[in-house]
């Protein structure tokens, strides 16, 4: 199947909805903006996963990458919202109605900067979101200042020179106790889908740091976040393919005792190919001691970084019934006497 969601073939999933039906309106971004590139790949792992548009919502702040949730999923309900704020909008609503898949996007300013307090918050509660930053280390927005992803020592022409060292999303997202963490390059189509795949079947919040060179302001080749950096210096922790429950699964060319299988809440698994070394996505140490080496060796290093499948989501810390809130009954939303009584002698 073409990764490209806008292959003139007419392809059907099993739910009877072609890529088309998965497609927002036409994209405003600059010509080769990573964003876009990403923006593809949520349209086919959802076209692939068989997912109902109308059971996603989709939710942003500002900037270039909270312009996205536009150019996808336009069956979908969406909510852009205020700057950093999309944290706590896309939580309310998941307590509406926990029956919806949640897509959150964002972007390095909109979460390492203003945004930084709630997504720690989020993260930390581990509520069912998929949470993707489209890292690029500038505001591309407002003329491209740097970022608080940009790396130490980087020039723009009218912006001087990065004095800071870099907020690592992925680490920041460790420390807080993710239950899923990823990295990917939005050059690596492939890669980015099947991550994405694997995080809205994954019950807790999915932190996908996506970097997304900025063609316009920050493309520069000594910079981590441009294009031709990252297809140079990306070092793969696996070969990596998202496996639906109940398919079959089909693995070719997979060596004898290579191979992990991490299942998800759902059921489904990802299939995991070890290449130069024994790493294991399972260990949140070792995950944070490879983010350190990564750093200090300036390596672009992909894949599923933790993921942590049993941690019980906000959704089972608060027994929150399947249906949405807004269409529970009188009887279903008043206590019973007895409960009340129970309630009362408690009290006293």
């Amino acid at each position: 199947m073409p990764d490209n969601p806008y292959s003139t073939t007419t392809q059907i999933n099993t739910i009877g909805l072609t890529r088309a039906d998965y497609k927002g309106t036409v994209s405003t971004l600059c010509q080769g903006c990573g964003h876009n590139s990403i923006t593809h790949q949520i349209i086919a792992a959802c076209f692939e996963l068989n997912l109902r548009p109308e059971k996603i919502m989709k939710f942003s702040g500002i900037g270039c990458s909270s312009k996205s949730p536009t150019y996808f999923l336009g069956r979908s309900f969406g909510f852009n919202g205020l700057h950093g704020r999309m944290p706590s909008l896309a939580q309310g609503a998941g307590f509406g109605d926990t029956s919806m898949r949640i897509i959150g996007v964002s972007g390095d300013g909109d979460t390492a900067s203003i945004g930084l307090g709630q997504f720690k918050h989020l993260v930390r509660r581990n509520i069912p979101l998929t949470y993707i930053v489209e890292n690029n280390g500038v505001y591309g927005l407002t003329k491209g200042q740097f970022s608080a992803t940009a790396e130490r020592g980087k020039t723009l022409k009218k912006q001087g020179t990065s004095r800071y060292l870099p907020v690592d999303i992925c680490m920041e997202a460790l420390i807080s106790n993710a239950s899923f963490v990823a990295r990917s390059f939005a050059g690596d189509p492939k890669q980015v889908k099947e991550l994405i795949k694997a995080a809205l079947s994954h019950r807790g919040i999915s932190v996908l740091d996506i970097i997304s060179p900025c063609v316009t302001f920050y493309n520069q080749e000594s910079s981590l976040h441009s294009y031709s950096w990252g297809k140079d210096h990306e070092s793969h922790l696996h070969e990596l393919s998202f496996v639906p429950p109940r398919d079959e699964i089909l693995i070719e060319d997979f060596e004898e005792n290579t191979v992990r299988e991490i299942e998800l809440h759902d059921g489904s698994t990802v299939v995991l190919k070890k290449l130069d070394k024994e790493y294991d996505p399972t260990n949140r140490w070792d995950a944070m001691h490879m983010l350190e080496e990564a750093y200090i060796n300036d390596w672009l290093v992909t894949g599923l970084i933790y993921v942590n499948p049993d941690q019980p989501s906000m959704y089972d810390l608060y027994n929150l019934v399947d249906k949405p809130l807004n269409r529970l009954t009188q009887d279903e939303l008043r206590p019973s006497r007895e409960s009340l009584e129970k309630l009362m002698r408690e009290s006293f």
